[in-house]
């Protein structure tokens, strides 16, 4: 799967408060679909469709355990929204240090402190 279809699979996965709910509670164990649906108020069918668009972003994982299938974190799909955010952040903060580098100059070049 290409970089960018990827990482829009996973950031509209993402854009629901729902599977970012289930995400969070993946964070902390392995969980089945009756103990993910167990805080929410709906259905069974809707949350194994919110885990069906998590499995397909990839960001969970489903297992085997007997007879249940508990689903689990995918830690190294994180990492790529991760490490794209630490991009993004990289050159806003390299715009934020030009600014400042010009406002300080301009500024200097004016007379002010």
């Amino acid at each position: 799967m290409e970089m960018e279809e990827s990482l829009n699979l996973k950031f509209a996965a993402l854009a629901d408060p729902t599977r970012r709910a289930i995400l969070l509670r993946l964070a902390k164990s392995d969980a089945t679909v009756s103990q993910l649906q167990k805080p929410f108020p709906i259905t069974q069918p809707a949350i194994s469709k919110h885990l069906r668009i998590l499995e397909g972003a990839g960001l969970i994982e489903r297992g085997q355990a007997a007879q249940s299938r508990p689903r689990h974190l995918n830690v190294i799909a994180l990492n790529e929204v991760t490490t794209w955010f630490e991009h993004v952040r990289t050159l806003w903060d390299d715009s934020f240090d030009r600014l400042d580098e010009f406002l300080t100059a301009t500024n200097n070049d004016k007379g002010g402190d």
